[in-house]
C-alpha cells in the first residue's frame, strides 16, 4: 500500500508508527510547502507543494497520486480536512481513498457553533454555546449562566485564540476585538478524549482508545492516561450514528458528575494518538485492511487502562543540500 500524507509539518513520530505497520514493499509519501518541516524526511520521498489555498494544489496532489500509485490520502491538519472532502471524487476516480469525512460532515467539524446546533437537535449532550455577546447577555440577564466562561473562534483549530474570561465587561471587550469568537460555558471538570477509527467500509467505529488529559500545551494534549468506559463507548457509538466519517478521528470530552459531553470533533489523526498506537491500537492495521476490501471486525477497548503518554521533543537533522526541492 502507498500512502500519502499531506501537511506534515512536525508529525514525525506519527510517520515512524506508520513506517512500523506498514506492509512489506509499502510507500510513504510525505508533503509540505516548506523544507524545513521535519516529518517529510521520515518518509520515503517528500514532495514540496503550493500552499493549501493556491488554486493548483489540488492538481498537484493529483499528480503526484497518479506518479506515486497512491492508494490513500490524508492530512494532518484541519484547513485541508474540507479540501479534500470537496475534491474525493476527484481522488477517487484514481483509485485513492480519502481518509477524511464526508463533505457536510467535515462543515459541521470546522464550525464550532454549527457542531453546537447539530449535537443539539439530534440530542447529543455537549457543550453550551453561544454564537454572541447579545444572545450570551440575554441567558446571563435571566440567570441561566454565570463567569467564568470561555471564548474560542468559531472556526479555529489548535486552541488558538481560546481563553476564559472571568465577566461581562470582559467579555464585550472580546466581542469588540473579535467577532469571530463564540462562548462556551466553563467546564470544570474531567478534561479526555478519544482517538476512533471509523471503517470506512461500513461507516461503524471499531476501535476506540480513550484517555484523560493529565497536561495540555497549545494544539493538544502532551500527557495522558488510558482508561476504559463502557458508559463512554456506549456514547460515541451512539453520538457517530449522525455522522459519516472515514478513517481515523480525535473526539474531545468532557466529564461531570459522571455524565459525558461531546465538545468537538478533529476527522483527522489526533496528536496524542501515539499514546492509543504505543498501547496497541494500530489504525495502520485496520485502514490496511479496508483497503484490501475488507470490513474490520468491532474490536473496542481492546488496550490496558493506566498505560501513560509523556511527549518529549525529537530532531532531524539533515544537510543543506539535501533538504526537499
Amino acid at each position: 500500500m502507498n500512502y500519502l500524507m499531506c501537511s506534515v509539518g512536525r508529525r514525525g513520530e506519527l510517520l515512524k508508527d506508520f513506517r512500523n505497520s506498514m506492509e512489506k514493499n509499502s510507500t510513504l509519501i510525505a508533503t509540505d510547502n516548506s523544507p524545513y518541516a521535519p516529518a517529510i524526511y521520515l518518509a520515503d520521498k517528500q514532495y514540496l507543494v503550493p500552499l493549501i489555498n493556491s488554486p493548483e494544489y489540488i492538481d498537484t496532489l493529483i499528480d503526484i497520486c497518479k506518479k506515486e500509485e497512491i492508494n490513500a490520502v490524508t492530512t494532518f491538519i484541519d484547513p485541508e480536512i474540507m479540501l479534500l472532502a470537496k475534491n474525493r471524487e476527484e481522488f477517487e476516480k484514481i483509485g485513492v481513498e480519502v481518509l477524511a469525512p464526508y463533505e457536510e460532515t467535515a462543515k459541521l467539524c470546522f464550525d464550532k457553533y454549527e457542531m453546537f446546533k447539530y449535537l443539539k437537535s439530534k440530542g447529543v449532550p455537549t457543550v453550551m454555546t453561544w454564537q454572541t455577546f447579545e444572545e450570551f447577555k440575554v441567558d446571563f440577564d435571566d440567570g441561566k449562566v454565570e463567569f467564568p466562561v470561555f471564548v474560542k473562534p468559531r472556526t479555529g483549530s489548535g486552541s488558538v485564540g481560546a481563553k476564559k474570561i472571568l465577566d461581562i465587561e470582559s467579555l464585550k471587550l472580546a466581542f469588540e476585538q473579535d467577532e469571530s469568537l463564540i462562548v462556551q460555558e466553563f467546564m470544570d471538570c474531567q478534561d479526555l478524549d478519544a482517538d476512533v477509527y471509523i471503517d470506512i467500509k461500513s461507516h461503524k467505529p471499531v476501535a476506540i482508545f480513550s484517555k484523560k488529559k493529565i497536561s495540555t500545551t497549545i494544539g493538544g494534549a502532551n500527557k495522558t492516561i488510558s482508561f476504559k468506559d463502557e458508559k463512554l463507548f456506549d456514547f460515541i457509538k451512539n453520538a457517530l450514528k449522525h455522522f459519516k466519517f472515514n478513517g481515523p478521528i480525535d473526539m474531545d470530552f468532557f466529564c461531570k458528575d459522571g455524565n459525558y459531553y461531546l465538545s468537538e470533533v478533529n476527522p483527522r489523526f489526533g496528536g496524542a494518538y501515539l499514546h492509543a498506537y504505543g498501547a496497541g491500537v494500530d489504525f495502520i492495521k485496520l485502514i490496511e485492511n479496508n483497503l484490501k476490501g475488507n470490513i474490520n471486525e468491532e474490536n473496542i477497548g481492546d488496550y490496558e487502562e493506566g498505560v501513560v503518554m509523556m511527549m518529549y521533543d525529537s530532531v532531524v537533522i539533515k544537510k543543506s543540500d539535501d533538504l526537499a526541492k
